[in-house]
């Protein structure tokens, strides 16, 4: 199969016969042959039966059902397990994201051999309160990861199929899939400038919040990207000096009531403040332990409740 298309969706009932019958021409135009994965997750409008009417029409389209809303690296992530074809197209499916793109990204996957190739959507057609921290914070992730893409949080991608296969994306780690996919060796990413179109259907699901969530996303993956495998080497240090640091306090104030004579230990500040951080780093190294052990042994971060699937059941394509 040349091509899997992965799209992830959130109460888009208007677009998704528009958006299907696009994609379906792009693919018959050029002779791909394809398989469409839609991820309801957890939709509460008429989109999962639009999806279902859809792949009773078309042996190609498949879909998983989540039983309530998990996020869309939920939603990839399933995606990305069941995808079969030779390149991955990931896009959103409100139509801002057009399938026209599709022969271009996969050119450059199969021809150029990158490993990811990133949309870049130069000319963007979005509020000034979702561009503006879009921009800073690619910038920032510019600066960060060492990866020179312009546009990290696009949704239109393209990957290799090896590259879905060995790639882990929970929380929010969906925007910077090229960051994960870069600790785990894929080194060739690329982007392509992409048309973006005005929403004609729905409404956005970018709420100011997504300015907290993306600083604290920056954080979080800094962090893992630095110490997800070892965390015994930031908290354990940390630990560890704030630990002495409070043991020289009170050495000297040892020292200071053995050899004078009319010293208070206890009524100085001092004594308190070299307490504490006996505590506090003794605390952080405990921290850095438990974290290592959970780090090799958790297994489960990848666990969603999906209530239905359409042919991706292993017996017969079966339809629940």
């Amino acid at each position: 199969m040349n091509i899997s298309v992965i799209v992830s969706f959130l109460n888009e009932e208007e677009s998704l016969y528009e958006l299907n019958d696009w994609v379906v021409k792009v693919m018959q135009s050029n002779h791909f042959t394809y398989e469409i994965i839609y991820i309801d997750d957890g939709s509460s409008d008429n989109s999962w039966n639009i999806v279902n009417d859809i792949s009773e029409k078309n042996i190609n389209v498949k879909a998983i059902k989540f039983r309530r809303n998990y996020g869309k690296s939920a939603a990839l992530n399933s995606g990305f397990e069941v995808a079969s074809g030779d390149v991955v197209i990931t896009m959103d499916a409100d139509l801002q994201d057009s399938p026209d793109e599709i022969p271009g990204l996969y050119e450059m996957i199969v021809e150029k051999d990158f490993d990811i190739i990133s949309g870049w959507k130069k000319k963007r057609h979005d509020p000034i309160t979702k561009r503006w921290p879009s921009k800073f914070y690619n910038r920032i992730a510019r600066m960060m990861f060492g990866i020179k893409l312009h546009d990290m949080n696009c949704g239109l991608k393209a990957y290799k199929n090896e590259v879905v296969k060995n790639v882990d994306v929970y929380g929010e780690m969906h925007r910077y899939i090229p960051v994960i996919a870069k600790w785990a060796g894929f080194n060739k990413i690329g982007e392509k400038i992409v048309q973006h179109r005005k929403r004609e259907h729905g409404v956005s699901k970018y709420g100011i919040e997504r300015i907290l969530k993306g600083y604290l996303d920056i954080l979080t993956i800094s962090f893992i990207s630095k110490f997800g495998k070892r965390p015994m080497h930031l908290f354990g240090a940390l630990g560890t000096l704030i630990f002495l640091a409070g043991s020289v306090i009170a050495g000297y104030l040892v020292y200071a009531k053995i050899f004078m004579a009319e010293y208070k230990m206890t009524e100085r500040p001092l004594f308190y403040f070299g307490i504490l951080a006996m505590i506090i780093g003794t605390q952080l190294f405990l921290t850095g332990f438990l974290a290592e052990l959970v780090s090799r042994s958790s297994s489960d971060k990848n666990k969603y409740q999906i209530e239905k699937k359409l042919r991706l059941d292993s017996k017969e394509e079966k339809k629940q």
